[in-house]
């Protein structure tokens, strides 16, 4: 980030809604300022389109309010409480660790006021994007009305993001239950934490506020935690989970809530065990917000489940509409959202035809350690692919800092190319930033195994199960016989040479 207070000019006023009405068609007309909404604005507003952004609260979103950042300064706080529990295993003893909650709240909200002058309306119109707070909705295929005025425009992106849902489970409406967007108000660290949902927000949290002193219990109707990761890389997680006093609840949901005072109440699971609570949170899914846009009106249709139909281009059905960020169906990441956004305006700015079809995207869940993957699963990689692993117990950077429960899976094709991998470990996600890049470009191990590695690094897991998979190609009969050949050519080319 190199924006600040003091660099971002305060400048940004909210227009008179009659300056609005008297304004020609705009360029780009974007409704929503989270990350897909901001990253189009400017991405348009830099090829000299006149683009106005509306957005009912404030641009940030929810990866800057209640996503991204409010979460990875929870778990930074809960890894220092961690850190210092745990620091006699290196010689080093803490005699009492007092967790301030209030203080770590308070440094949740530090992060979040430090980072929003980068995406505040002041910054947005210092890039030439127009600012609007309020509510826009389409109401023809080139207007739409913002707060009772209608504007026109030339081409639009719908970017509102997606929000947390309840699923319809007796009495949980009536439990006020926490969500990812509402854990944040918190000033008191609940006794007893659930959480229903045991994805990778349920897992940060769950083990966030574990390690910061909550009794937590997660509950996952799937079989295992990270049901969409690679079964090994759920299992470390689990065992992590756990080892931090987290108990885990697998293969059934929770059949019926009740609470008497509206915060506190209990969880009666499919089994019939019944389990008490003082919070409950719940992460289940996200659902699309498309309510009241107009989306209809404007002919732009919306799929069975509520997601805006784009194509590869992120055009909607309305050849004057598009689409990007979490509300599209593709994967709810902040990245992707601001890769689709910068496509979308492109392609709508310019008239390119850029696809996301091409577009590798990596993923990470922010538990210790962190799972990280891309491309191809290593779970069930196919009889076209191959998998090659190497655990972090001969990782030299993991053994020297104790934490070598993690491992690196690579999957190739039949042409050693990797088409996908996942890491598990320390800084799993920084691990992954190459092999994102080895997907996407096609590359094989021995090109990542050819690649000078800094040492010791946590690196050093993805860059020796390259190596461990160009050796057993070098080892396969035919790779073999032309090693033995060559070098015994070599041999009597030597000889020949006294």
């Amino acid at each position: 980030m190199t924006s600040s207070v003091a660099e971002t000019p305060a400048t940004y006023r909210q227009p008179a809604l009659a300056e609005l009405a008297a304004e020609p068609p705009w360029d780009l007309l974007v409704i929503g300022g989270g990350t897909a909404g901001i990253v189009g604005a400017k991405t348009a507003a830099r090829f000299g389109a006149r683009v106005l952004l509306v957005d009912r609260d404030h641009p940030g979103g929810d990866c800057l309010f209640t996503g991204c950042v409010p979460s990875k300064s929870l778990l930074a706080a809960a890894s220092a409480a961690s850190n210092a529990r745990a620091a006699s295993r290196f010689g080093v003893d803490v005699p009492v660790v007092e967790v301030d909650f209030r203080r770590v709240m308070a440094h949740v909200q530090g992060a979040i006021e430090h980072i929003t002058p980068t995406d505040s309306a002041e910054a947005l119109e210092h890039a030439g994007v127009r600012v609007v707070r309020g509510h826009a909705e389409l109401c023809g295929r080139t207007t739409a009305v913002v707060d009772g005025v209608v504007v026109s425009f030339r081409q639009a992106l719908v970017a509102t993001g997606a929000e947390p849902m309840l699923p319809p489970i007796p009495g949980l409406s009536e439990a006020q239950a926490l969500t990812s967007e509402t854990v944040w108000q918190l000033r008191d660290l609940p006794e007893r934490l659930a959480v229903l949902g045991g994805g990778s927000i349920g897992c940060e949290l769950s083990q966030a506020f574990a390690r910061l002193g909550s009794d937590v219990v997660v509950i996952e109707a799937a079989t295992a935690l990270l049901p969409r990761e690679d079964p090994d890389a759920a299992a470390v997680v689990t065992a992590a989970l756990e080892a931090d006093g987290v108990t885990v609840r697998t293969g059934g949901g929770v059949v019926e809530v009740s609470s008497d005072d509206g915060v506190s109440g209990s969880l009666v699971l499919e089994s019939g065990e019944r389990l008490d609570y003082d919070m409950l949170l719940v992460a289940v899914g996200r659902r699309p917000r498309t309510a009241g846009l107009g989306l209809e009106v404007a002919g732009v249709s919306v799929d069975e489940r509520g997601y805006v139909v784009v194509d590869d281009h992120l055009r909607t059905t309305n050849h004057r509409v598009w689409a990007a960020g979490d509300l599209t169906g593709h994967p709810q990441f902040t990245h992707v959202a601001g890769v689709h956004a910068s496509i979308a305006a492109t392609n709508a700015v310019l008239g390119l035809r850029r696809s996301v079809a091409a577009v590798v995207v990596p993923r990470v869940t922010f538990t210790h350690p962190e799972v990280a993957a891309v491309g191809a699963s290593s779970g069930s990689p196919g009889a076209e692919h191959e998998v090659r692993s190497w655990p972090d117990d001969e990782v030299d950077r993991a053994v020297a800092e104790g934490e070598t429960a993690g491992f690196t899976k690579l999957v190739t094709d039949r042409r050693g190319r990797i088409v996908g991998a996942t890491v598990v470990g320390p800084r799993a996600g920084e691990a992954l930033a190459e092999l994102t890049l080895a997907v996407t470009r096609g590359l094989t191990t021995t090109a990542l195994a050819g690649s000078t590695h800094p040492y010791p690094t946590y690196g050093d897991g993805p860059w020796n199960a390259a190596i461990a998979d160009v050796q057993r190609r070098l080892a396969r009969p035919l790779a073999s016989a032309a090693v033995r050949t060559l070098a015994a050519t070599r041999r009597w080319v030597v000889s020949r040479r006294g």
